[in-house]
Protein backbone atom coordinates (compact mmCIF):
# COMPACT_ATOMS: atom_id res chain seq x y z
CA UNK A 1 0.00 0.00 0.00
CA UNK A 2 1.36 3.27 -1.01
CA UNK A 3 1.75 5.92 2.17
CA UNK A 4 -0.55 8.74 0.95
CA UNK A 5 1.14 12.20 -0.10
CA UNK A 6 -1.65 14.92 0.52
CA UNK A 7 -1.55 18.52 0.36
CA UNK A 8 -0.87 20.19 4.29
CA UNK A 9 -4.03 22.48 3.83
CA UNK A 10 -6.87 20.56 1.81
CA UNK A 11 -5.39 17.01 1.92
CA UNK A 12 -5.91 16.03 -1.51
CA UNK A 13 -3.98 13.07 -2.95
CA UNK A 14 -0.92 15.11 -4.53
CA UNK A 15 0.74 12.12 -6.67
CA UNK A 16 0.37 12.86 -10.16
CA UNK A 17 -0.35 16.37 -9.67
CA UNK A 18 1.81 19.63 -9.49
CA UNK A 19 2.67 21.19 -6.41
CA UNK A 20 5.01 23.39 -4.34
CA UNK A 21 6.90 23.25 -1.35
CA UNK A 22 6.47 26.33 0.75
CA UNK A 23 8.24 26.25 3.80
CA UNK A 24 8.62 22.60 4.28
CA UNK A 25 5.01 22.02 3.12
CA UNK A 26 3.97 20.06 -0.04
CA UNK A 27 0.79 22.08 -1.26
CA UNK A 28 -1.34 22.16 -4.09
CA UNK A 29 -1.14 24.50 -6.29
CA UNK A 30 -4.85 25.64 -5.67
CA UNK A 31 -4.31 25.90 -2.26
CA UNK A 32 -0.90 27.73 -2.72
CA UNK A 33 -2.24 30.62 -4.94
CA UNK A 34 -4.95 31.09 -1.98
CA UNK A 35 -3.10 30.81 0.87
CA UNK A 36 0.54 31.26 0.13
CA UNK A 37 1.11 32.94 -2.80
CA UNK A 38 3.15 36.53 -2.43
CA UNK A 39 1.50 39.48 -3.52
CA UNK A 40 3.58 41.66 -6.67
CA UNK A 41 5.17 45.05 -5.27
CA UNK A 42 3.80 46.35 -8.10
CA UNK A 43 -0.07 44.72 -9.31
CA UNK A 44 -0.91 44.18 -6.06
CA UNK A 45 -1.74 40.59 -6.89
CA UNK A 46 -0.96 37.25 -5.86
CA UNK A 47 2.19 35.74 -7.64
CA UNK A 48 0.69 32.18 -8.21
CA UNK A 49 2.17 28.71 -8.51
CA UNK A 50 2.57 29.12 -12.54
CA UNK A 51 4.30 32.40 -12.14
CA UNK A 52 7.86 33.41 -12.44
CA UNK A 53 8.73 35.28 -9.03
CA UNK A 54 11.49 37.66 -8.72
CA UNK A 55 12.66 39.17 -5.22
CA UNK A 56 14.50 42.18 -3.84
CA UNK A 57 14.73 43.24 0.22
CA UNK A 58 11.46 41.24 0.97
CA UNK A 59 9.26 42.46 -2.04
CA UNK A 60 7.89 40.73 -4.62
CA UNK A 61 7.28 40.67 -7.90
CA UNK A 62 5.83 39.23 -11.34
CA UNK A 63 8.45 38.93 -13.97
CA UNK A 64 6.78 41.12 -16.13
CA UNK A 65 5.69 43.69 -13.36
CA UNK A 66 9.55 44.24 -12.52
CA UNK A 67 10.34 47.03 -15.01
CA UNK A 68 11.82 50.38 -14.60
CA UNK A 69 9.21 53.03 -12.83
CA UNK A 70 10.38 55.49 -15.01
CA UNK A 71 10.70 54.48 -18.65
CA UNK A 72 8.90 50.69 -18.24
CA UNK A 73 11.76 48.45 -19.46
CA UNK A 74 11.94 45.07 -18.36
CA UNK A 75 14.70 44.22 -15.12
CA UNK A 76 14.46 40.57 -14.96
CA UNK A 77 17.61 39.86 -16.43
CA UNK A 78 18.81 43.50 -16.00
CA UNK A 79 20.86 46.05 -13.87
CA UNK A 80 18.70 47.89 -11.52
CA UNK A 81 18.92 50.43 -9.35
CA UNK A 82 16.49 50.32 -5.63
CA UNK A 83 15.67 53.90 -4.54
CA UNK A 84 15.11 54.37 -0.79
CA UNK A 85 11.72 55.40 -1.35
CA UNK A 86 11.16 51.99 -2.60
CA UNK A 87 11.28 52.49 -6.58
CA UNK A 88 12.90 50.16 -9.07
CA UNK A 89 14.91 51.61 -12.16
CA UNK A 90 17.05 50.16 -14.72
CA UNK A 91 20.52 52.04 -14.40
CA UNK A 92 20.21 55.10 -16.79
CA UNK A 93 17.16 56.02 -15.29
CA UNK A 94 18.66 55.79 -11.86
CA UNK A 95 21.67 57.71 -12.98
CA UNK A 96 19.77 60.40 -14.01
CA UNK A 97 17.84 60.66 -10.69
CA UNK A 98 20.80 60.45 -8.90
CA UNK A 99 24.09 62.83 -10.37
CA UNK A 100 27.01 61.19 -8.38
CA UNK A 101 26.15 57.14 -10.47
CA UNK A 102 28.55 56.96 -13.48
CA UNK A 103 26.68 57.45 -17.02
CA UNK A 104 27.87 54.43 -18.27
CA UNK A 105 28.31 51.42 -15.66
CA UNK A 106 25.34 53.44 -13.77
CA UNK A 107 27.46 52.34 -10.42
CA UNK A 108 27.74 54.93 -7.52
CA UNK A 109 31.15 57.35 -8.10
CA UNK A 110 32.06 57.41 -4.70
CA UNK A 111 33.45 60.99 -3.48
CA UNK A 112 37.75 61.69 -4.21
CA UNK A 113 37.94 58.75 -6.86
CA UNK A 114 39.05 59.11 -10.11
CA UNK A 115 36.42 60.99 -12.44
CA UNK A 116 35.34 62.85 -15.24
CA UNK A 117 32.67 65.18 -15.14
CA UNK A 118 30.69 66.85 -18.22
CA UNK A 119 27.68 68.93 -18.93
CA UNK A 120 26.72 68.28 -15.37
CA UNK A 121 26.85 64.43 -15.60
CA UNK A 122 29.93 62.27 -13.95
CA UNK A 123 31.72 59.20 -15.28
CA UNK A 124 34.21 57.07 -13.49
CA UNK A 125 37.53 58.01 -15.31
CA UNK A 126 38.09 53.90 -16.81
CA UNK A 127 34.03 54.49 -18.36
CA UNK A 128 34.40 57.58 -19.82
CA UNK A 129 35.67 56.35 -23.23
CA UNK A 130 35.82 56.84 -26.77
CA UNK A 131 32.46 55.38 -28.59
CA UNK A 132 34.39 54.10 -31.50
CA UNK A 133 37.93 52.60 -29.86
CA UNK A 134 36.65 51.65 -26.60
CA UNK A 135 39.46 53.40 -25.20
CA UNK A 136 39.36 55.57 -22.17
CA UNK A 137 39.56 59.34 -22.86
CA UNK A 138 41.18 60.23 -19.70
CA UNK A 139 43.72 63.45 -20.05
CA UNK A 140 42.93 63.58 -23.70
CA UNK A 141 40.89 66.05 -26.23
CA UNK A 142 37.82 65.00 -26.85
CA UNK A 143 34.57 65.97 -29.48
CA UNK A 144 31.05 65.18 -29.02
CA UNK A 145 28.72 63.79 -32.36
CA UNK A 146 24.91 63.50 -30.47
CA UNK A 147 25.66 62.24 -27.39
CA UNK A 148 28.38 60.12 -28.37
CA UNK A 149 31.96 60.83 -27.18
CA UNK A 150 35.16 60.89 -28.97
CA UNK A 151 38.96 60.69 -28.70
CA UNK A 152 40.12 63.24 -31.29
CA UNK A 153 42.16 60.31 -33.47
CA UNK A 154 38.89 59.06 -33.76
CA UNK A 155 36.61 61.76 -34.39
CA UNK A 156 39.25 62.85 -36.98
CA UNK A 157 39.23 59.39 -38.92
CA UNK A 158 34.97 59.23 -38.83
CA UNK A 159 34.36 62.85 -39.56
CA UNK A 160 36.99 65.18 -40.30
CA UNK A 161 36.69 66.05 -44.11
CA UNK A 162 39.41 64.49 -46.30
CA UNK A 163 41.79 66.02 -48.67
CA UNK A 164 41.14 65.90 -52.04
CA UNK A 165 45.21 65.27 -52.60
CA UNK A 166 46.31 63.02 -50.08
CA UNK A 167 43.18 61.90 -48.68
CA UNK A 168 44.45 62.30 -44.75
CA UNK A 169 41.64 64.23 -42.68
CA UNK A 170 41.89 67.96 -42.33
CA UNK A 171 41.76 68.66 -38.35
CA UNK A 172 42.11 72.17 -38.79
CA UNK A 173 42.34 75.06 -41.40
CA UNK A 174 42.54 74.07 -45.13
CA UNK A 175 41.22 75.73 -48.16
CA UNK A 176 38.43 74.75 -50.62
CA UNK A 177 38.72 74.79 -54.16
CA UNK A 178 35.87 73.78 -56.81
CA UNK A 179 33.54 72.07 -53.66
CA UNK A 180 36.21 70.17 -52.72
CA UNK A 181 38.63 71.08 -49.15
CA UNK A 182 42.32 70.89 -49.26
CA UNK A 183 45.47 70.81 -46.60
CA UNK A 184 47.02 74.32 -47.13
CA UNK A 185 50.14 72.81 -47.21
CA UNK A 186 48.82 70.39 -50.31
CA UNK A 187 47.49 73.07 -52.46
CA UNK A 188 50.93 73.98 -54.33
CA UNK A 189 52.00 75.22 -58.10
CA UNK A 190 51.87 71.72 -59.93
CA UNK A 191 55.22 72.70 -61.62
CA UNK A 192 57.35 74.43 -59.04
CA UNK A 193 55.62 73.38 -55.46
CA UNK A 194 54.81 77.31 -54.14
CA UNK A 195 52.29 77.50 -51.92
CA UNK A 196 48.46 78.73 -53.21
CA UNK A 197 47.04 79.34 -50.16
CA UNK A 198 46.26 83.48 -50.56
CA UNK A 199 48.22 83.60 -53.84
CA UNK A 200 46.81 84.27 -57.44
CA UNK A 201 46.74 80.82 -59.60
CA UNK A 202 44.77 79.43 -62.22
CA UNK A 203 44.14 75.52 -62.76
CA UNK A 204 44.48 73.55 -65.87
CA UNK A 205 43.76 69.84 -66.49
CA UNK A 206 42.84 69.43 -62.83
CA UNK A 207 46.16 70.72 -61.85
CA UNK A 208 46.47 74.30 -60.21
CA UNK A 209 49.80 76.72 -61.05
CA UNK A 210 51.12 79.89 -60.04
CA UNK A 211 50.61 82.65 -62.20
CA UNK A 212 54.66 82.85 -63.49
CA UNK A 213 54.39 78.90 -63.81
CA UNK A 214 51.20 79.02 -65.80
CA UNK A 215 52.39 82.02 -68.43
CA UNK A 216 55.86 79.93 -68.85
CA UNK A 217 54.84 76.57 -69.10
CA UNK A 218 51.02 75.58 -70.07
CA UNK A 219 49.26 79.26 -71.63
CA UNK A 220 48.58 79.00 -74.88
CA UNK A 221 51.12 81.88 -76.83
CA UNK A 222 49.16 85.22 -78.26
CA UNK A 223 49.43 85.14 -82.13
CA UNK A 224 49.34 88.69 -81.97
CA UNK A 225 51.95 89.74 -79.67
CA UNK A 226 53.05 86.24 -78.90
CA UNK A 227 52.84 86.92 -74.77
CA UNK A 228 51.25 84.31 -72.83
CA UNK A 229 47.15 84.37 -72.75
CA UNK A 230 46.52 83.94 -69.04
CA UNK A 231 43.26 84.67 -68.32
CA UNK A 232 44.09 87.35 -66.04
CA UNK A 233 43.35 90.82 -65.79
CA UNK A 234 43.26 93.22 -69.33
CA UNK A 235 44.04 89.52 -70.74
CA UNK A 236 41.05 87.81 -69.79
CA UNK A 237 39.17 87.32 -73.01
CA UNK A 238 40.54 85.45 -75.94
CA UNK A 239 39.40 84.90 -79.45
CA UNK A 240 40.07 81.33 -81.06
CA UNK A 241 40.20 81.14 -85.21
CA UNK A 242 41.76 77.48 -86.86
CA UNK A 243 44.33 76.74 -83.97
CA UNK A 244 45.17 80.00 -83.48
CA UNK A 245 44.72 82.37 -80.15
CA UNK A 246 44.76 86.11 -79.24
CA UNK A 247 43.87 88.10 -76.35
CA UNK A 248 41.00 89.96 -77.42
CA UNK A 249 42.96 93.60 -77.51
CA UNK A 250 45.55 91.95 -80.11
CA UNK A 251 42.74 90.85 -82.06
CA UNK A 252 43.09 94.02 -84.68
CA UNK A 253 43.22 94.81 -88.09
CA UNK A 254 46.87 95.13 -89.16
CA UNK A 255 46.24 98.61 -91.37
CA UNK A 256 43.62 100.33 -89.64
CA UNK A 257 43.47 98.21 -85.89
CA UNK A 258 40.07 98.33 -85.99
CA UNK A 259 39.38 95.58 -83.01
CA UNK A 260 37.66 92.98 -84.96
CA UNK A 261 36.34 91.11 -81.88
CA UNK A 262 33.02 89.46 -82.66
CA UNK A 263 32.97 91.40 -86.36
CA UNK A 264 33.55 90.06 -89.74
CA UNK A 265 37.48 89.46 -90.44
CA UNK A 266 40.06 88.40 -93.39
CA UNK A 267 42.76 86.39 -92.56
CA UNK A 268 45.58 86.65 -95.06
CA UNK A 269 48.67 84.82 -94.40
CA UNK A 270 49.84 86.17 -90.70
CA UNK A 271 47.72 89.21 -90.66
CA UNK A 272 44.05 90.13 -90.14
CA UNK A 273 41.95 92.75 -92.05
CA UNK A 274 39.01 94.19 -91.67
CA UNK A 275 36.82 93.65 -94.90
CA UNK A 276 37.42 97.11 -96.08
CA UNK A 277 41.09 96.82 -95.54
CA UNK A 278 41.30 93.69 -97.00
CA UNK A 279 40.25 95.05 -99.98
CA UNK A 280 42.92 97.68 -100.34
CA UNK A 281 45.38 95.02 -99.46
Amino acid sequence: MTDRFDCYYCRDNLHGKKYVKKDEKHVCTKCFDKLCANTCAECKRPIGADSKELHHKNRHWHEDCFRCVKCSKPLASEPFNARDDGKIMCGKCGSREDGNRCQACYKVVLPGSQNVEYKNKMWHEECFTCFECKQPIRTQSFLTKGEDIYCAPCHDKKFAKKCFHCKQPITSGGISYQDQPWHSECFVCKTCHKGLAGARFTSHENDVYCVDCFKTDVAKKCHGCKNPITGFGHGTNVVNYEGFSWHEYCFNCKKCCLSLANKRFVINGEQIHCPDCAKKV
